[in-house]
């Protein structure tokens, strides 16, 4: 569950004081499980939402703009993402923004919709969408950065 939390924190240290505070919302709602679906599901849910609360309480949050995309998805070069590991993927996920970062987070690793994304972070799902976009866009620029430095490199 550490690395649940490392993707909404600024740094290790942080994502440990998330995962101590997740597990004891944990232990105080261990009796509201039900047994649907699985308990690491279910475990997982709350510390995403643990680290959410966490990172509004000691970070202030930006309010963000809806700049009506219409959903731009950029398209990603797909022999710089073959020569792209997971490790050097998270890493480029942790440099985003922090808005950036947590609702790529909550969109692609979590499968979040927009509107529960919109709710969890209190925003428009207008700008969920946008901010996707744009996580995407950096991305995108980063992994062909990366794969560009990966050629110069080989020679």
């Amino acid at each position: 569950m550490l690395g649940v939390c490392l993707r909404y924190a600024a740094d290790k240290m942080e994502a440990e004081d998330m995962l101590q505070n997740g597990f004891i919302k944990l232990f105080n709602k261990l009796a509201d499980y039900r047994g649907e679906g699985s308990f690491e599901g279910w475990v997982r849910r709350i510390m995403v939402h643990s680290s959410i609360e966490y990172y509004r309480k000691h970070h202030k949050m930006l309010q963000v703009v809806d700049i009506n995309d219409k959903s731009y998805e950029p398209s990603i070069d797909p022999v710089a993402a073959a020569n792209l590991d997971a490790k050097d993927l998270m890493s480029m996920i942790q440099q985003l923004a922090p808005g950036y970062r947590m609702v790529f987070n909550l969109y692609a690793l979590e499968g979040y919709s927009h509107k529960e994304i919109a709710e969890i972070m209190g925003i428009s799902e207008g700008a969920s969408k946008s901010q996707l976009s744009r996580a995407r866009t950096i991305l995108k620029d980063m992994i062909t950065k990366s794969n560009g430095e990966i050629y110069e490199y080989a020679g």
